[in-house]
């Protein structure tokens, strides 16, 4: 086996980014020891019934004292406070990162408490599913799924080699983007799906109870794939969506207009638009299943036994 990527890791959060760090870290030999802290004494007490890591703890100091990477996994909207918390208690030449699904938001509110800007490397594992805590992470959640790296300018280069080194022995492809690039692209990618299913949601449940309860009673595909990623953290996607808001609300008007244009073609029985729209939706769908970042099983793939 390889040797570790550090020899202490700490994770600020156990939920299920967290957790699935912590349980692929010591899967795959990544660190030689870690830590998990929590503010929720619940979560540390289930980390610790879980033997997540070798301390679970609420205080910052014994979790990030000693360690060379630290990695934040709290709601995008915490960042800034814990960043603060944490700081004091940073070991010096220790790498940060975090995990969150915003970038620019979390820069902004982090870098000010660091000593050494230059080693606080921003992450985001594309990786998730709609369940939530320590009991839900699994040590694979993150093999072949993307992992986007944003560092600063002024980056250490040995700081961001091991964290893409750490990443991508935790089984992620690793990329590298600036800032505002990343929040751009996943305002399309991620907020807005989950924007448009959790409205989709809110829809149905403006009926009135009889109708509510058929469309939950026959639910098709299409609802009910759209009420799996509705069942995400609120907390996580209210924080995301005020952090990226700029983006997601660019996105948005253009997902506006495009739907105006469907709904035209609707209204005028345009078919031969129609299909060739759905032809090349569904085609990229298909590139999607292509380079591995789905599959075309039934349910996608997404149940698992025992799980």
């Amino acid at each position: 086996m390889a040797d570790p990527v550090c020899e202490r890791l700490a994770l600020i959060g156990v939920g299920l980014i967290g957790s699935s760090i912590a349980r692929a870290a010591r899967e795959f030999g990544v660190a030689r020891h870690v830590a998990v802290m929590d503010s929720s004494p619940q979560v540390v007490g289930r980390a610790s019934e879980l033997c997540l890591a070798d301390i679970a703890t609420q205080d910052y100091a014994q979790a990030v004292g000693g360690a060379d990477l630290v990695i934040v996994c709290t709601p995008v909207g915490a960042c800034g406070d814990v960043a603060r918390s944490l700081a004091p208690h940073l070991e010096k030449g220790a790498v940060l990162s975090d995990v969150g699904s915003v970038k620019g938001a979390v820069v902004a509110q982090m870098t000010p408490h660091l000593s050494e800007p230059s080693r606080f490397i921003p992450a985001h594992p594309i990786a998730g599913t709609e369940f939530s805590g320590p009991d839900a992470g699994f040590a694979t959640l993150f093999q072949n799924r993307w992992c986007i790296l944003t560092p600063p300018e002024n980056a250490g280069a040995a700081a961001v080699e091991k964290l893409r080194t750490f990443w991508m022995r935790l089984g992620a492809n690793v990329e590298t983007m600036s800032v505002a690039h990343h929040d751009a692209v996943l305002a399309l990618t991620s907020h807005l799906p989950h924007l448009i299913a959790y409205n989709i949601v809110g829809t149905a449940d403006d009926f009135g109870d009889e109708t509510r309860s058929e469309v939950i009673k026959f639910s098709a595909s299409g609802f009910r794939d759209f009420t799996r990623i509705a069942a995400s953290d609120p907390i996580m996607w209210r924080d995301i969506f005020l952090a990226n808001k700029d983006s997601v609300l660019e996105m948005l008007g253009r997902f506006n207009e495009d739907l105006s244009v469907l709904q035209r073609m609707i209204r005028r029985g345009d078919g031969e638009g129609l299909l060739e729209f759905f032809s090349r939706t569904r085609d990229i769908r298909r590139s999607i299943i292509e380079q591995g970042q789905d599959t075309a099983a039934p349910d996608f793939g997404r149940r698992v036994e025992g799980r």
